[in-house]
């Protein structure tokens, strides 16, 4: 699957819902399902800089594209990152670079997000993206 494919994926199902109570509440039974990263990658250097809780990203390549595991200490943050992963996971850097993340404003993520939430949430995918030009640079 694409990213935009999976974006649209994405868009189409927060759209079955009433309410952004139940829409919290899909992002945290999505965060239930995220790929956890292991232990060892709960590092300092691992941590998203400009989140208000922890998150923690890690990233690994093989066969051309890459693949995302991440934790979080707070349940809604942890519902973020597994959006994030699942779009951009299992992808080629070039495509997570050139992503238009169109999804997140096609769901109203960011306006129904604290201010330090929807700060956080930017973080998020800034550093999805500099593991997909650190990647990409290998490739070259």
């Amino acid at each position: 699957m694409t990213i935009q494919e999976v974006q649209d994926e994405i868009i189409d199902e927060f759209s079955m819902f009433e309410d952004w109570e139940e829409r919290y509440q899909y992002m945290i039974d999505l965060g239930k399902t995220l790929p956890l990263i292991d232990e060892k990658y709960k590092t300092e250097d691992n941590i998203i800089k400009g989140c208000q809780s922890k998150v923690w990203v890690h990233a690994d390549m093989s066969n051309d594209k890459i693949n995302f595991t991440a934790d979080s200490d707070a349940i809604i943050t942890k519902g973020i990152i597994a959006i994030l992963i699942r779009a951009f996971s299992n992808q080629h850097p070039k495509d997570i670079i050139e992503a238009d993340t169109y999804f997140i404003d096609k769901i109203g993520l960011k306006e129904h997000l604290s201010p330090t939430r929807a700060n956080g949430l930017v973080s998020m995918v800034k550093q999805i993206k500099l593991y997909a030009i650190a990647y990409q640079t290998q490739l070259n």
